[in-house]
């Protein structure tokens, strides 16, 4: 049955085709046709249901206003932004260098392989975070440091310092962790500069996953690492790639360790692995995990205690971002705006049963998510219809409606989730929201795409989007599937020429 048409890309001359994604077996299928390189047919998603559930998350538009660049030669060969890309800019990367300590066969960028050196001086990084916080309707408010490896640079600590000059509220490094584990001193340099999240790859708890991902045991590194981020004060967020009969059994493992160093782990946001240009077309199925396959592992993996109904699309929360808007008299806000088939989230709480034995529950156990999305959006219309006293009069109904949605009996012990909740609102949520982070842990999976998977109408949603030299602003899996070797071409040098 056919889903929609949509436009993908040739997995071996990357020509932008015609494509359609259809619904067969119970699984969503996208598929193509190159006159030079034949039909290409791919999974998108495992599980159609949950597919289809998805779509009652479509986002609306919120397009730049100040587009960069004029769309020529069609999506997604002017990126940029154009016109035509339906979503301002909510995580900015910048790519501060394509070395490395690592020669990981998963990555996206390594100097080694390229035999260039992509390293953008402080100044052109700095016109980068410009460009960023130029966009309208709204200013680029969070960035991450990404690579090749960021801790190689010697002045990231500068750099980290640069964007909050810039106006970045939250500003956070892409790491393998190795240099953190070895220099205590520097990750403290690191927090006190105003560095709020370590985004650390973690491939599992095991020696195996990173023998496999990343060509040695590295996992004796990557706990040093948490320990000296924990000494600081300074949060972590997991980062695992998702690799089928690699790690896609240790996903309980993961939670677990995340689980038990809770008190500086903030969040897992798993990433199913890319097939970036490096992968025979004939093996991409047989490696291939897809949203609805983490999410069946994460119920298998934790008992049915986190489950699949438990999950919902970021973009389900932008009827907390219309309240806040309006809240804030209509001047515009973050907005998870995202295509609803780009990723999945929820909030897990640790509790003990009856027995005294930690168990898992899930913001969805013990509140209607449903029933909240819908009282914030009523909540939003009230506000921007007007009328006296309008916010006075909404929050105090937000305060008596908020503790009907709540399951006592299921609610974690001390958890003041109507209170939290209701900080979120009244302190424009950025600080609050940090707070309610720290009771529960995020449980995320964000699927890139390559280009067997490709779907423009994805593209055009995307909300992470890397910034570029030349002033570009290029969505990330167009970044990683077409655009990163001229980038770093074009604004590289030989690596003989350059001394370490």
């Amino acid at each position: 049955m056919k889903i929609k048409d949509t436009r993908s890309l040739c997995p071996v001359c990357f020509k932008s085709l015609d494509a359609e994604v259809f619904e067969e077996d119970g699984k969503i299928w996208i598929q193509k046709e190159c006159d030079e390189h034949g039909v290409f047919k791919n999974t998108y998603w495992s599980d159609a249901e949950f597919y289809k559930k998805m779509q009652k998350f479509v986002p609306s538009n919120t397009a730049v206003e100040n587009p960069i660049v004029n769309k020529e030669g069609g999506c997604p060969h002017s990126c940029g932004l154009c016109k035509d890309h339906n979503t301002t800019t909510v995580l900015g990367l910048i790519d501060v260098t394509n070395r490395c300590n690592l020669r990981c066969p998963v990555c996206f960028a390594n100097a080694a392989v390229s035999g260039r050196l992509y390293e953008p001086t402080q100044d052109e990084i700095r016109d980068m975070l410009k460009n960023l916080r130029s966009l309208k309707p709204h200013p680029t408010s969070a960035i991450q440091y990404a690579g090749g490896e960021p801790t190689v640079r010697k002045d990231l600590v500068d750099l980290v310092k640069m964007a909050k000059e810039e106006g970045f509220t939250h500003v956070q490094i892409a790491t393998n962790g190795l240099r953190l584990a070895r220099k205590p001193e520097w990750v403290k340099e690191l927090r006190e500069a105003g560095l709020n999240t370590v985004y650390l790859a973690f491939d599992g708890t095991t020696p195996e996953p990173y023998i496999h991902n990343r060509g040695k045991d590295l996992l004796p590194q990557k706990i040093q690492a948490i320990e000296n981020c924990r000494a600081v004060g300074l949060g972590v967020v997991l980062v695992p790639t998702l690799v089928k009969g690699v790690n896609d059994h240790q996903v309980g493992d993961i939670l677990k360790f995340a689980f038990d160093n809770r008190d500086i782990i903030y969040g897992v946001n798993f990433q199913p692995v890319s097939f970036a240009g490096r992968t025979p077309s004939d093996e991409v199925e047989e490696l291939r995990v897809t949203i609805p396959d983490f999410i069946n592992l994460v119920q298998e993996q934790t008992d049915n205690q986190v489950t699949v109904a438990d999950f919902y699309p970021p973009s389900s929360v932008e009827a907390v971002s219309n309240f806040v808007q309006a809240m804030n008299d209509g001047k515009p806000t973050v907005n998870l705006n995202c295509h609803e088939h780009c990723g999945t989230a929820t909030y897990v709480f640790l509790d003990k049963d009856e027995d005294g034995n930690e168990k898992y529950v899930p913001i969805t156990q013990f509140i209607d998510v449903d029933g909240f999305f819908e009282a914030m959006d009523e909540y939003a219309d009230k506000i921007n219809d007007g009328g006296f006293g309008i916010k006075s009069r909404v929050l105090a109904k937000a305060a008596k409606d908020i503790p009907s949605l709540i399951d006592k009996d299921a609610k974690p012990e001390d958890l003041e989730l109507t209170k939290i909740l209701l900080k979120v609102f009244k302190e424009r949520f950025y600080d609050a929201l940090g707070d309610f982070s720290k009771d529960s842990m995020l449980v995320s999976c964000m699927h890139f795409m390559d280009p067997f998977n490709f779907d423009e109408h994805r593209v055009q949603n995307c909300v992470i989007h890397y910034a570029t030299p030349d002033g570009r602003i290029i969505p990330f899996c167009t970044m990683n599937s077409i655009y990163r070797e001229g980038v770093e071409e074009q604004f590289s040098t030989p690596l003989k020429s350059k001394k370490e």
